[in-house]
């Protein structure tokens, strides 16, 4: 695994970077010794987070207290990336809903666009066009997406269909950039024992999905990516590894889409 701060520069730009994931991700970079430019709406967390990382690490942060959803997010975030020469970007961020599709409200369904697709697809094109014209340095953009993105899943479409989204455009852009000093990854990942997903109470059956530590994610994606991107999407943990491969090789979509939208029916009944 290649050095990111000497790949990559010492300034990340961490959105969603205080609780779950992204406290891993904050975790991994200080441990690195990257300075991180976090980015959250959890303001009291990120603080806490924040003054820990530079306690423990030596690390710089700055903290922008943001709602993603919001359009004037993105030049706040620019400049920050302006003021540090930052080349190294996660977008972890995102907002997720247990339930059927019709009980989302027409706000929930503009968070799902805002947070998830809006903010990720406009923060990548304006760090494209700022060092568009600079091949000589490497730049690294992560965005995080689900296993529920390949696969229509029950209680789950804006949600996946939103990662979808993600991991088409990181696919794409892997391939599209890669001549201009880019190396893009999509991390697709599985049940991660974050607040978020033990909140949502799951419930489980003869078939448990393998759950794994969000430090362990963060590493693993950070590893494929300081491999200097090799591929485009990278799916951490053997089980997940193991049951992507399953279930689209071995098995028809029909059926593989069949099995998955049973796990989930059983984790969350009374959805």
């Amino acid at each position: 695994m290649k050095d990111l701060k000497h790949v990559y520069g010492s300034w990340c730009l961490l959105a969603g970077a205080a609780e779950g994931l992204g406290e891993a991700y904050s975790l991994a970079l200080a441990a690195r010794g990257m300075n991180i430019i976090m980015v959250d709406h959890q303001d009291d967390i990120m603080q806490a987070l924040g003054d820990r990382l530079e306690s423990e690490y030596g690390i710089e942060t700055r903290r922008l207290h943001l709602d993603l959803s919001r359009d004037e997010c993105l030049a706040m975030m620019m400049d920050a990336i302006r003021d540090t020469s930052c080349r190294l970007m996660i977008y972890n961020a995102a907002y997720s809903r247990i339930k059927r599709f019709e009980d989302n409200s027409f706000e929930d369904i503009d968070l799902y666009m805002g947070v998830n697709i809006r903010m990720p697809i406009r923060l990548v094109h304006s760090l494209v066009s700022q060092f568009a014209e600079d091949r000589g340095q490497k730049k690294g953009i992560i965005l995080m997406a689900s296993l529920a993105g390949l696969w229509g899943t029950r209680l789950l479409a804006p949600y996946g269909a939103t990662k979808a989204f993600n991991i088409i455009l990181a696919e794409s852009l892997h391939h599209e950039l890669k001549s201009q000093g880019f190396d893009v990854i999509a991390c697709v990942a599985g049940a991660t024992s974050t607040p978020a997903y033990l909140g949502t109470n799951p419930q489980y059956g003869n078939i448990r999905p393998s759950i794994m530590a969000p430090l362990k994610v963060a590493e693993g994606a950070l590893g494929a990516l300081g491999a200097l991107g090799k591929k485009a999407i990278y799916i951490p943990g053997f089980s997940n590894r193991l049951t992507y491969f399953l279930l689209t090789r071995i098995l028809p979509r029909k059926a593989s889409a069949g099995l998955f939208n049973r796990v989930t029916g059983k984790m969350y009944p009374d959805a």
